[in-house]
């Protein structure tokens, strides 16, 4: 293992150990000035102080107490100072035990190294939600192609809509 990937997985502990000792400024000491926060919903959130600011209220409000409990999965070197990490992670709220499945997320983490160490650049969060992919004879595959054809004869839909 790398000097980075050991760097990269301290930066990851380090951002947990906030979170789980509820600690807002140490939280966004994790990012850099300029990074993007994509939360499990779907907010965006740009910038240090705005996620400082969010996980304080947040920190003080309905996740007091909370600690996020995860792993990294992968580490991938894309350039020069720049690394994707790969992790799983959910919140565990005090007054449970073990996790609930429902709340498990990946995390996509940009991670970039700065004069200052290892930060976050940006973070995408995504509740784990596994699907099959229709296989092409299934009949969800199969009514799919029927609307396709019927929209087309039709003149409905991505046909007739203009971008």
């Amino acid at each position: 293992m790398s000097t980075n990937d050991i760097e990269i997985q301290n930066l990851f502990q380090r951002f947990m150990q906030a979170w789980n000792d509820g600690d807002a400024v140490a939280f966004g000491a994790c990012f850099t000035a300029d990074s993007d926060y994509v939360s499990y919903d779907g907010t965006r959130a740009v910038g240090r102080a705005q996620h400082q600011d969010n996980h304080d209220q947040l920190f003080r409000g309905v996740l007091t107490g909370s600690a996020l409990v995860g792993e990294i999965e992968d580490i991938r070197h894309i350039a020069p100072g720049v690394a994707i990490l790969y992790g799983t992670a959910s919140v565990l709220m005090p007054w449970r035990s073990k996790l609930p499945k429902r709340r498990l997320s990946r995390q996509t983490v940009v991670t970039v190294n700065t004069e200052d160490g290892w930060r976050i650049s940006a973070i995408h969060n995504g509740r784990v939600r596994p699907v099959t992919v229709p296989a092409p004879d299934s009949t969800p595959s199969k009514m799919s192609r029927a609307m396709t054809r019927a929209a087309r004869r039709l003149g409905l839909g991505r046909a007739t809509a203009s971008l």
